[in-house]
């Protein structure tokens, strides 16, 4: 075999080879990427009751709870890659009046959930987190009474008509968990007796 002929067969092995890492239409493979999870709140738009009971005093020792009832409205912006949640809830303890604003980052693939309530009038610091298994898992650190503080919050039991909320916070680094609110949404169904 001449050297001519060599560098031919060599060049035809390489493009063979080559050719193995390349899809149909010639281009390259890919390792598969994560789903897109802009659409991850789109189960929740519309309008809910929900009840809620909130722990008194987290990281206290308390174990008084206090709960109220009222409704949850879900409304979807930017075409799902963002949503506006109003909390509208009142008990023995008082009335809440809650907003969070959740956004999507198509970099990171997370959300961040900023709240705030109408008394505060401030956003805190985002929980940031996604879905997996149909199970939301969002974290941040804060601060309670000069304390800094880990804070989880879940969403879970997501069915086409109920979801649950679940929020703890940790003071020794995610080693323990207290759960301090707990919010179950029922979806409110639309009257259509009343459609045009």
């Amino acid at each position: 075999m001449n050297a001519t002929h060599f560098r031919r067969c060599l060049l035809l092995c390489c493009l063979v080879a080559g050719g193995l890492w390349l899809a149909p239409h010639g281009r390259a493979q890919q390792a598969p990427r994560e789903p897109d999870g802009q659409h991850d709140f789109d189960f929740e738009i519309g309008t809910w009751k929900t009840h809620l009971k909130r722990l008194q005093r987290p990281l206290t020792g308390s174990t008084t709870w206090v709960a109220y009832e009222g409704t949850t409205v879900v409304r979807k912006v930017w075409n799902g890659r963002a949503n506006l949640v109003e909390l509208d809830v009142e008990g023995p303890a008082g009335h809440i009046e809650g907003l969070s604003l959740r956004l999507y980052d198509s970099e990171s693939r997370q959300w961040s959930l900023n709240f705030a309530n109408s008394r505060g009038g401030t956003l805190s610091p985002p929980t940031i987190g996604g879905f997996k298994n149909g199970r939301g898992e969002f974290f941040s650190q804060e601060t309670l009474d000069g304390r800094a503080i880990f804070v989880r919050f879940v969403i879970s039991d997501i069915t086409p008509n109920s979801c649950h909320f679940e929020q703890a916070f940790s003071e020794d680094g995610g080693k323990t968990w207290e759960v301090n609110w707990i919010a179950i949404d029922t979806r409110v169904k639309a009257d259509s007796s009343k459609a045009p």
